[in-house]
């Protein structure tokens, strides 16, 4: 089918354009996994709903894909589709890139007047076979699978913007070469960047795209979220200022319209929190009217009304609303969902006259395109020998939170990977980190005994997180401590966080939540930890950000971003094993579990 013609992309360094002015009335529906949030507005001019008088457009978009090229397994390759008869989830197996091409192609066919988007982190925190070719095989898939603009995410500077400006121009990586055997082209697609500032007026990427279709022009803004400087690596964003998302898109509005462009498409990575248990069609939770919840929901209601659409990412999450007038949509991560969004555009003057979106799911019942199935099995037989490097040894079988039997929740490779994440941020230089804490639901994997291959590294820690280190009094370590047991409903989760080696303490079980932390036995090198005084803790960017629950992390001040979590626990493992030596599994003498 064809595609759209790009006209007036925005070059890098000119402070360019978007937007389209549109008010109106709000129709919001959904339900479930085939319900669709729908907005339409009022136009300008005669009679622009009648077919002759308007073109229709469709918006494939997804996020947060993360090099996810083979399947996912377990729950990260589900999609909750509805409940049972007993309450319980309903799930179906979803992704994979050949499905997920083979779904796209589909709903191409469907209409000449197609745009493909991603919202961000097409690459970045990727499996071993993406993560292991510094994402070429995610790009060159993308470029396979027909994707047209990607607004960057914070993990695409996972290894800085030199790096990346690589994955959209090609060329083979400095220090690898082309391990592949052949030249890496580069992007097909193009990353986007409105608020990744290089200087004055100039941008790492375009700011923008506007796309025509039968003489109606539709406009791209693609960006991150602001605070990506505090959740990546220092040294991968040095030289870039990162500025707030909406003043971004506002002060591109009115030129935007100067240029004859009344429609718009913001592309952003940054997101909401719907209610657990939402379907993808869903805009349940915590928010305003019982919607979602997140900085979404700020920004969709601080840009100017001349945005129609706002496709996001960075949650990884599944929701379909509609936010002060405006269509906003999150496709889950990992490939799972794509969002057809179809628009209906007034030829007579620019404007969408509707908008609606709907969260489909990338089933593995269907075909699988021929070309990208080919080029993951290349990757798989070329990963086989760089997944076996050895980059140390243990002395036995270093076990996850889940495989070890401890009343206190302790483990031994939990505790490797939290003395592994002090290491990499103790310098000053690189935090000055007194402390580390390591979630359990990080720790994916039991390293065997003997040699340690970068594939079995690569498995216990497949999210390619990053570090960072903040500011804690000790009373909010205290708070953090007593955060690993929360009342869910009727049922305590317990997430026993795993401290590096220093830090000890001890709980009571059946004491009441809140109140299970001796703070009296909190200590820190040997030394009663001071609830006054502050302390410099590392964490990965899950947990800085309050995941599985530890809000109190998103308190902590003077935040610098790190390494990524497995480069940190390969770092460690070559600095303190080796095959005649190798790693004593730590004792699980850190935390005391009392009656």
């Amino acid at each position: 089918m064809s595609r759209s013609t790009p006209r007036l992309g925005a070059l890098p360094g000119v402070f360019l354009l978007a937007g389209a002015f549109l008010t109106g009335v709000l129709l919001f529906a959904h339900g479930g996994c085939q319900g669709a949030a729908r907005a339409q507005r009022p136009t300008q001019g005669p009679t622009a709903d009648a077919g002759s008088e308007t073109v229709s457009v469709q918006v494939l978009a997804f996020n947060d894909f993360h090099g996810q090229l083979e399947p996912p397994g377990g729950s990260n390759g589900q999609i909750q589709t509805g409940v049972d008869a007993d309450g319980g989830p309903v799930r179906v197996s979803a992704g994979g890139a050949s499905y997920f091409a083979k779904h796209l192609a589909d709903l191409r066919a469907t209409n000449p007047n197609t745009v493909v988007v991603a919202a961000g982190d097409l690459i970045g925190a990727s499996p071993l076979l993406s993560g292991l070719f510094h994402d070429e095989p995610t790009i060159e898939a993308m470029n396979l699978i027909g994707l047209d603009l990607v607004a960057v995410g914070n993990h695409e500077f996972d290894e800085g913007s030199t790096e990346l400006l690589r994955m959209q121009a090609g060329g083979c990586h400095p220090q690898d070469g082309c391990q592949d055997g052949d030249a890496f082209g580069g992007a097909r697609f193009k990353f986007l960047a409105a608020n990744v500032a290089t200087g004055a007026d100039r941008t790492l990427f375009p700011r923008y795209d506007v796309r025509e279709f039968e003489g109606v022009k539709v406009a791209f803004i693609g960006m991150t979220l602001e605070s990506t400087p505090q959740i990546v690596t220092p040294t991968g964003v040095a030289g870039l200022a990162f500025q707030d998302e909406v003043e971004t898109v506002n002060a591109l509005v009115p030129q935007l319209r100067q240029q004859g462009v009344e429609a718009i498409i913001v592309v952003v990575h940054e997101g909401g929190v719907p209610a657990p248990g939402s379907l993808i069609n869903e805009c349940r939770g915590k928010g305003e009217g019982g919607g979602i919840s997140g900085p979404i929901v700020a920004i969709a209601k601080g840009l100017d009304d001349a945005v129609d659409v706002i496709v996001t990412g960075h949650t990884h999450q599944a929701y379909n609303c509609v936010i002060d007038g405006k269509v906003v949509t999150s496709a889950a991560s990992a490939g799972r969902l794509v969002t057809d969004i179809d628009l209906t555009l007034s030829k007579a003057t620019g404007d969408v006259v509707e908008a609606k979106a709907n969260n489909l799911i990338v089933t593995r019942d269907v075909k699988e395109d021929g070309p990208v199935k080919e080029l993951v099995t290349r990757y798989q037989q070329l990963a086989t020998p760089l997944a076996n490097r050895v980059i140390g040894w243990v002395a036995e079988t270093l076990k996850t939170p889940f495989t070890q039997a401890d009343p206190a929740g302790q483990s031994t490779l939990g505790f490797v990977i939290a003395d592994s994440q002090l290491a990499a941020t103790r310098a000053a230089n690189l935090g000055g980190a007194r402390v580390a804490f390591m979630n359990p639901g990080g720790v994916r994997a039991d390293i065997a005994q003997g040699e340690v291959t970068f594939g079995e590294a690569f498995t216990t820690q497949p999210f390619g997180n990053s570090l960072v280190t903040l500011t804690l009094t000790g009373a909010q370590i205290e708070e953090l401590l007593e955060r690993q047991w929360q009342q869910v409903g009727p049922n305590v989760v317990t997430r026993i966080l795993h401290p590096s080696a220093g830090f000890t303490y001890a709980f009571s079980a059946s004491a009441p939540i809140g109140g299970r932390i001796d703070p009296a036995s909190i200590r820190l090198d040997g030394e009663p930890l001071d609830a006054a005084a502050t302390y410099r803790v590392t964490v990965n960017n899950f947990l800085a950000g309050g995941g599985d629950g530890f809000a109190v992390l998103t308190q902590g001040t003077n935040r610098l971003g790190g390494a990524i979590d497995s480069d940190a626990l390969e770092a460690y493992l070559k600095a303190h094993s080796s095959q005649s030596s190798p790693l004593a599994a730590p004792a699980l003498d850190r935390i005391t579990a009392l009656p």
